[in-house]
């Protein structure tokens, strides 16, 4: 009961949403009341589509149906008019999940000119039904049918690119860090754009002079600093200016009829809008390429942990803040006891699953101040930060009491290692090298160490077997 009321609730709620921005839309209606350069709900009936599923298509008909019921024309020819936006939105989802990932269009280059490109051809279907509808009926002259087919479906077209990304982009969550220096950056930004628009779109209509790209630099700005959403709301804030302004008989579109007007305003603004969203989307693309590389460069492909490249950049810097700070650290040195064996019995597969499972062990006794690392093969080692050696002792023991729980098969045993920080060694080298022969007189059964207090039975057999 609960779904179908949620349900009924989004339906309603998509059809005033529809009703409400179509109306805003048809104030810029002029060569036809129900053909506007100006069309916001197509973005919004698209993105609806990709974000809750076609089972919301009813909210677009009934909103399109009562959006043009209430302007002009019949029930009929208001049927054929939403049927037309219905079955433009329905193409336009169908094609971008099919072929542009859906929702995450936006997330690639290529992704974001195919939207753009799928938005635009559907546009033919409502512009074509909408106008046969009118004409059919009475309501509009056969002589007009290019002027308000054109109308139609560019400012469909210019609702689908401008407003549908804004919407998509404002459901997913942001990729920017947002930090003290990056809103001042974006209020700096903000004021820019709003500056700039107003300045090129509340003047005089200047013939011959292209002022209007003076905006470009601030959606560049926004697309290579920021994220998708930002551009997308920057492209949608410059696309209302510009609009305000352009039915005002300002700026450099003001150049014939209000109608012809926006139709050259509205070419401008989806062609920078897509350019706009593509940069921003080929930008993050780099960024998480780049980021890919880092981690690859730091990560054992194999069990997630830290490399050694990793391992000693770490230890260094632990090296470093003992020195501002005095704390010491420990090195955990871990080999996993059998590995050929394992290998051999069970197959390779079977080994790096139980490299794995040791590396789960690891990362569950870990603090997030600490850092596992596979050392190479079947050794790994842990960087207890802010520890001594007793503590570095019962971490150790925790970890092979774990191991020997695992009900995992093959059972597993790891040898330890340790090395506490500047006790045994006072660089990394000797560090890890201390800690190398520490493994060793384990696995040689020759080392002897004193067993903190506190610890468990078990850990207290592990001490005697060490």
């Amino acid at each position: 009961m609960f779904k179908k009321h949620s349900e009924l609730i989004l339906v309603v709620s998509l059809t005033a949403a529809y009703f409400a921005t179509g109306k805003l839309g048809l104030h810029a209606a002029f060569v036809h009341p129900s053909s506007t350069a100006v069309w916001p709900p197509t973005g919004l009936a698209i993105a609806a589509l990709l974000l809750f599923g076609t089972r919301v298509w009813p909210a677009i008909f009934l909103g399109a149906f009562f959006v043009n019921i209430t302007t002009v024309g019949t029930a009929a020819t208001s049927l054929g008019i939403a049927a037309g936006n219905t079955c433009e939105a329905l193409l336009a989802a169908y094609l971008v999940t099919r072929f542009a990932k859906g929702r995450r269009a936006f997330d690639g280059g290529i992704d974001t000119f195919t939207y753009a490109l799928f938005v635009a051809a559907s546009t033919v279907i409502a512009a074509t039904a909408g106008t046969l509808s009118l004409s059919l009926g009475g309501f509009a002259a056969w002589h007009d049918f290019k002027y308000i087919w054109i109308t139609w479906s560019l400012g469909d077209a210019a609702g689908g690119i401008v407003c549908g990304p804004l919407l998509l982009l404002c459901g997913l969550p942001s990729v920017v860090q947002w930090t003290v220096k990056r809103a001042v950056e974006g209020v700096a930004l903000l004021i820019g754009l709003v500056t700039i628009s107003a300045a090129v779109f509340f003047l005089p209509a200047s013939r011959g002079y292209p002022i209007e790209y003076l905006c470009v630099p601030f959606l560049a700005w926004a697309a290579l600093r920021f994220g998708q959403r930002e551009a997308a709301a920057a492209s949608a804030l410059l696309s209302a200016v510009a609009v305000w302004g352009t039915l005002r008989g300002f700026g450099p579109f003001a150049v014939g009829s209000r109608n012809a007007s926006l139709l050259l305003l509205q070419a401008f603004v989806g062609i920078i809008s897509v350019m706009t969203l593509a940069l921003a989307a080929m930008t993050a693309e780099r960024r998480r390429s780049e980021e890919q590389v880092r981690s690859l460069a730091v990560t054992d492909p194999l069990t997630g942990l830290a490399n050694y490249r990793m391992l000693t950049d770490v230890i260094d810097a632990e090296i470093r803040r003992f020195d501002r700070t005095g704390r010491p650290f420990a090195l955990l040195m871990l080999d996993l006891d059998g590995l050929k064996k394992i290998n051999d019995k069970h197959g390779h597969l079977t080994g790096s699953q139980a490299l794995c499972r040791l590396a789960d062990v690891l990362r569950a006794h870990c603090r997030s101040i600490d850092t596992a690392a596979r050392y190479g093969g079947d050794e790994f080692a842990v960087v207890l930060a802010e520890v001594e050696l007793e503590e570095a002792l019962r971490v150790a023991v925790r970890i092979r009491e774990r191991l020997a729980e695992d009900r995992g098969e093959p059972a597993l045993s790891v040898s330890v290692g340790i090395a506490a920080f500047p006790e045994d060694a006072a660089r990394r080298e000797d560090l890890i090298a201390a800690a190398d022969r520490s493994l060793y007189e384990m696995k040689r059964g020759t080392r002897h160490i004193s067993m903190p207090q506190g610890t468990s039975k078990m850990a207290r057999r592990d001490w005697r077997e060490w």
